[in-house]
């Protein structure tokens, strides 16, 4: 084994080639697409916290290796709704980095990375990122299908430059952006349909005024449009005013009616909620860097370290993954991507 001297001297001498880490991790990339049909297909996109070894900014900017001068403070925010439907939150806050990961949501391994000071926000690091992949991995994006990401993701801009620029399906948890006391709204140029902010679709009957939400019809590319069916046709419900409603045969609502709620997969249909469960790949491959590669406990100070540090990670992550493919051990490429 060497010595802690010569290998510190060796990381201070890779860090002089941080772009040959970025081609190295480029080049593993474009070896698994070759060798996995469906690598890059669906995609997952999230960002982990990475403490700094320095525990706080110094007022001292004078740069002598024991001072992290790259880093700053972040806080991440998680809410949810309890069982009994009360609600809760958590904050983390921390200072440091951030690292961004756009990930194979099948076989948990990453396709693209940045590293960023621990107050950029996730979306505007989102759009870096595509940039980055339509720049270093053209085929990887145009293979792409669907992009899943939390709600740290809701964003238009995003929603409408994956789908109209790249042709990739967005299936993106949604923030609840309307005015308080607001649950739905009134369908465009529909008397009897209301929607709400999560994307369910409710046609109210004519005659009784009953509330029911519309069966998912499925995706119409050629017109841009998602499908939505009454409900008792499909469910064999009995309706009084189906006689007179003017969405019996169901409906068409294209996806400028809202593009933030109104996406290609249908938010209200089992197929966005099975997708969007793929989103776990990047936790896990998040808890691989930490309790594997050792990021939980670092002595890293600085983004130049910290970036070449991550891609070195990254690339025995690939490398191994491709190794147990190549040596026909692909049913064991999960459990070893991680460890030797």
């Amino acid at each position: 084994m060497p010595t802690p001297w010569a290998f510190s001297r060796f990381l201070h001498k890779v860090l002089m080639h941080q772009a040959e880490v970025e081609e190295m991790f480029d080049d593993l990339v474009r070896e698994l697409k070759k060798i996995v049909p469906d690598f890059g297909k669906r995609l997952a996109i999230d960002s982990k916290a990475i403490k700094s070894y320095a525990a706080k900014k110094n007022k001292n900017e004078k740069e002598d290796g024991r001072r992290d001068l790259d880093a700053d403070y972040g806080k991440k925010v998680y809410r949810g709704t309890r069982e009994d439907g009360t609600r809760w939150e958590k904050i983390v806050k921390w200072f440091g980095y951030k690292l961004h990961l756009i990930v194979d949501a099948s076989y948990e391994l990453p396709i693209m990375f940045s590293v960023t000071k621990a107050n950029v926000p996730d979306i505007n690091e989102a759009h870096h990122l595509l940039e980055k992949m339509e720049e270093r991995q053209p085929e990887m994006l145009k293979k792409a299908e669907i992009l899943t990401g939390d709600r740290g993701y809701d964003d238009s801009k995003l929603i409408i430059n994956c789908w109209d620029q790249h042709a990739i399906k967005p299936v993106i948890d949604i923030r609840n952006m309307w005015k308080d006391g607001e649950s739905t709204r009134l369908l465009n140029n529909k008397q009897n349909v209301t929607y709400n902010y999560k994307g369910n679709v409710f046609c109210h009957c004519p005659s009784t005024g009953i509330e029911r939400e519309m069966a998912c019809g499925g995706f119409d590319k050629d017109r841009n449009t998602i499908r939505k069916l009454c409900p008792a046709k499909q469910y064999g419900i009995t309706c009084e005013g189906m006689e007179k409603c003017p969405v019996v045969n169901g409906i068409r609502i294209p996806l400028s009616e809202d593009r933030r709620i109104f996406t290609p997969i249908d938010r209200a249909s089992y197929k966005w909620k099975r997708e969007y469960n793929k989103r776990t790949a990047v936790e896990r491959v998040n808890s691989r860097i930490d309790q594997v590669f050792g990021f939980e406990n670092h002595t890293i100070r600085g983004i130049k370290k910290m970036t070449v540090r991550c891609g070195l990670a990254l690339c025995v992550m690939l490398a191994m993954a491709l190794g147990r493919i190549k040596e026909k051990q692909a049913q064991n490429m999960r459990s070893l991507v991680c460890a030797v």
